[in-house]
């Protein structure tokens, strides 16, 4: 069965680095897209980073432009997330994606908790 795994997250300061990881299997993971959504207390989930099954092409939310940094390893089955110049507002339980299927199904991890805070 599918399975996406995130690990790396935890307590920083602000300015401060995290990289999140995620670990997939059950499904042929050079096949799909991934992405990395996060979600704050109280908020709605919201898209972080996108990138291509090949690697190739990536997409941020504005918000994160110029700070994060998505990457996959398709030989190890893992797309990670560097994460630099952290903010407060970073602060939320980060979750790995995928989707497939007509009409497109949602596959998510458990998320990881990303706390920036002094």
């Amino acid at each position: 069965q599918v399975q996406l795994v995130e690990s790396g997250g935890g307590l920083v300061q602000p300015g401060g680095s995290l990289r999140l990881s995620c670990a997939a299997s059950g499904f042929t993971f050079s096949n799909y897209a991934m992405s990395w959504y996060r979600q704050a207390s109280g908020k709605e989930r919201e898209l972080v980073a996108t990138i291509s099954k090949g690697g190739g092409l990536t997409n941020y939310a504005d918000s994160v432009k110029g700070r994060f940094t998505i990457s996959r390893d398709n030989a190890e089955n893992t797309v990670n997330l560097q994460m630099n110049s952290l903010k407060p507002e970073d602060t939320a339980v980060y979750y790995c994606n995928f989707a497939r299927g007509v009409p497109k199904y949602d596959y998510w991890g458990q998320g990881t908790q990303v706390t920036v805070s002094s």
